[in-house]
């Protein structure tokens, strides 16, 4: 909706990044800002909250030398919006949509207000379609399916980075059918933002990706706005031209720090660990915003990336995140410590809507009960292990020994693919190789037929 437009001069005080107007009139939360100062110099700000007779401003750019009489405040009349194009794949914008590429602007087919809409559940496709990430500890255990949003739970100093990109170089859907990735970074380092580009150059991946960054140095207000930017290319063309879009978000804890940090400008009254009581809502308002539409061929998968504070998976962000996603990717730090790599820890991690996109023409006929046995057998793993710590390998059964190879190798080879990009198959058979170090009366999750087709495959001679 338009807003009424209006101009203000003078301010009533800064504090930090934002500055009070007084004496206002129809005024819009979330409104846009020009801000001109006593040199003619313009700055721009986001309304963050209304009354009866003020407005709180967040300068993008910061208060610093602003004059309290001379400042002129321009309210534009309409909230924060991204001029939308077919021809937006591998450029490189910043949060609010800007180009950082060095190139012009593309033309722009129309402008859309960033913030979106979730989509109406009455209105969603259910998510049956398998994407292939080319990760064994995804694709044979936790399977992302097409419209789902599937949240990667890392730690300080774990390679997610290097994960997010191997999603983006290897990620495939069915032939024939346009698949693009809208990545969005906030509040990354320079180096890392030069490693992502670096990557997706290297892979030849760039033409299907639309790259949006935020830099740790760029205001924070702009961090509230990345995703949303993001979003809102992903639902142009997913819903209007049919596109199937994977959206990846790093560093969402990045994201609600900002959050954190507005809220604490604006004096607002904190919740857990000082985050803002409408955190839950505010990240569903993201999260929800993924999914397929019942009438339109495309839809939008979302794969946010947080880091967990001192890996506490019960913080407010991976807590909040859990309740609204369908499942997560963990990582350990202990297999990281191993030089495992991705370090997937498949025990905590989940898709909950797995079961519904794997078996039979979707990915193959054995791949439940394949993936339900070696759930199974890695679980057993874990009690034999701790057996071994009290009582001494040397003292374990035949059997037990075995699981304890099994562990071995499932990490190291299974999980512990590399940089290798699997195809489906080659993950299913690899988990077959793997079950064949374990006598056959232990397989009680698989048929007695998948057992003679499968159970004899071998890829590691070594195993």
């Amino acid at each position: 909706m338009k807003l009424v437009h209006k101009e203000y001069l003078g301010i009533s005080r800064a504090d930090g990044p934002i500055i009070i107007i007084e004496n206002t009139d129809m005024i819009g939360y979330n409104e846009l800002v020009e801000i001109t100062d006593q040199h003619g110099r313009v700055r721009h700000g986001t309304v963050l909250e209304v009354a009866e007779n003020y407005a709180a401003i967040q300068v993008f750019e910061g208060t610093y030398g602003l004059s309290q009489r001379d400042t002129r405040v321009k309210f534009l009349g309409h909230t924060m919006s991204i001029g939308v194009s077919p021809n937006m794949l591998g450029r490189i914008f910043n949060g609010t949509g800007v180009p950082i590429d060095g190139h012009p602007a593309p033309a722009s087919e129309k402008s859309i207000d960033v913030n979106g809409m979730s989509i109406n559940p009455v209105c969603r496709e259910y998510p049956v379609n398998f994407i292939q990430t080319g990760i064994s500890g995804i694709d044979g255990l936790n399977t992302l399916v097409r419209g789902q949003k599937l949240p990667i739970f890392t730690g300080a100093g774990l390679p997610h980075n290097e994960i997010a990109t191997q999603i983006v170089k290897n990620a495939q859907i069915g032939t024939g059918e346009n698949f693009i990735i809208v990545f969005a970074a906030m509040g990354v380092k320079h180096d890392d933002a030069d490693f992502f580009m670096k990557e997706f150059h290297q892979a030849g991946a760039f033409n299907r990706v639309i790259l949006f960054l935020n830099l740790a140095d760029d205001p924070t207000i702009e961090r509230l706005f990345t995703p949303r930017a993001a979003l809102t290319v992903a639902e142009y063309y997913a819903f209007e031209l049919n596109y199937h879009v994977l959206v990846i978000m790093t560093d969402m804890t990045n994201y609600c720090e900002a959050l954190r940090e507005i809220a604490t400008a604006r004096e607002e009254i904190p919740s857990r660990k000082g985050y803002p009581g409408y955190m839950y809502s505010d990240l569903a308002s993201l999260y929800e915003r993924t999914g397929r539409i019942k009438g339109k061929n495309g839809s939008i998968t979302q794969i946010p990336i947080l880091s967990m504070p001192n890996d506490d998976i019960t913080h407010p962000i991976p807590d909040l995140t859990g309740y609204i996603t369908e499942g997560q990717i963990v990582l350990s730090r202990e297999l990281h410590a191993k030089n495992i790599f991705p370090p997937i820890e498949e025990l905590p991690s989940l898709s909950r809507l797995m079961k519904d996109c794997i078996g039979g023409e979707m990915t193959r006929a054995d791949h439940p009960n394949l993936a339900s046995q070696l759930y199974a057998a890695y679980a057993n793993v874990q009690s034999v292990r701790a057996l071994a710590s009290v009582i001494g390998e040397e003292e374990l059964s035949e059997t037990d020994k075995k699981y304890l190879k099994f562990g071995d190798k499932f990490e190291r080879v299974f999980v512990g693919q590399g940089y290798t990009n699997r195809t489906i198959q080659e993950t299913l058979d690899t988990g077959w190789s793997l079950l064949s170090i374990l006598p056959r009366d232990e397989l009680t999750r698989v048929s007695e037929e998948q057992i003679r087709q499968y159970y004899q495959i071998n890829l590691d001679e070594n195993l």
